[in-house]
């Protein structure tokens, strides 16, 4: 089976294949493929073809021991033929070339197709244990429906009596304080981000809220501890919400979430999507 690095002249067949595979997902292959293709600065990565089929895999920012296998597709077509299989073992050896000791089905932020495999990918979570990955984790998405009223008009009146303002348009500070308050990856999503808003008092950012790193999703979001309590995550989540339904969204995920019962209580969204994440030492 031939297999080899792809070209930027193979992404047309790529997102071909990708929208074909990857069902509950087909709208999103081509950009999902395209934000692979371009990660930040500095990242390992590599995308792997064969006919009918295309892996993507790079080493972990964090830990560069670690390598992801970012996304996996097979052309229906072309299933049942092995193509998989000899797709994720081209990706381990292009990970252990590049230092790699483990092996993981795992996203790899903050440029990232899923947190892990989605459990209704019944073939792909198959394939994996069949070689030999463990699954380590569980990670779940919740789905806010847009279609809801989103007010926030009286939350704007009670922080303008305490001095805080809500807006955009503050893009290289709102990335600054994001790296300060949390990490890189984090401030590597809001740069990256369609939709950015902030809070502020004083000059000071207070709170973030993001949408559009990672297309249709929402998130991430802080607010920093000296601002905890005013109400601020409520009011820019359902902020960007609104502007993603502006820009046609019916729904939208809420990506590797923490707080189940904020988002519950805050937009009525529910658990929806589940992922597991694997890993196998590379051995």
């Amino acid at each position: 089976m031939d297999i080899r690095t792809a070209t930027a002249g193979d992404l047309g067949d790529m997102a071909r294949t990708a929208r074909a595979a990857l069902t509950f997902d087909a709208a999103e292959a081509p950009a999902l493929l395209a934000g692979l293709a371009a990660p930040p600065a500095g990242r390992r990565r590599t995308g792997l073809v064969t006919e009918g089929g295309v892996v993507y895999a790079s080493i972990s920012g964090k830990d560069p021991a670690v390598g992801h296998i970012d996304l996996l597709a097979v052309h229906p077509g072309r299933q049942g033929e092995g193509r998989g299989r000899a797709l994720v073992r081209a990706a381990e050896d292009w990970l252990r070339a590049e230092g790699a000791t483990q092996a993981r089905f795992a996203g790899n932020p903050p440029c990232y197709a899923w947190p892990g495999i989605d459990v209704r990918y019944t073939p792909a979570a198959s394939l994996a244990e069949r070689l030999g990955y463990e699954r380590y984790h569980v990670a779940w998405n919740m789905t806010a429906d847009l279609t809801l009223a989103l007010p926030v008009e009286d939350d704007l009146v009670r922080l303008a009596a305490q001095g805080v303002t809500v807006g955009t348009g503050q893009r290289d500070r709102v990335v600054e304080f994001v790296r300060e308050h949390w990490n890189d990856s984090w401030a590597w999503e809001a740069a990256n981000a369609t939709g950015l808003h902030h809070a502020e008092r004083d000059g000071e950012i207070l709170a973030f809220a993001a949408w559009g790193s990672r297309p249709t999703w929402f998130g991430p979001m802080g607010t920093a501890p000296a601002a905890q309590g005013l109400g601020l995550g409520r009011v820019l989540l359902r902020r960007c919400l609104a502007e993603q339904r502006d820009s046609g969204q019916a729904a939208a995920q809420i990506g590797w979430v923490g707080p189940l019962r904020f988002y519950s209580r805050a937009v009525g969204a529910r658990a929806e999507r589940v992922f597991w994440l694997y890993r196998r030492e590379l051995v």
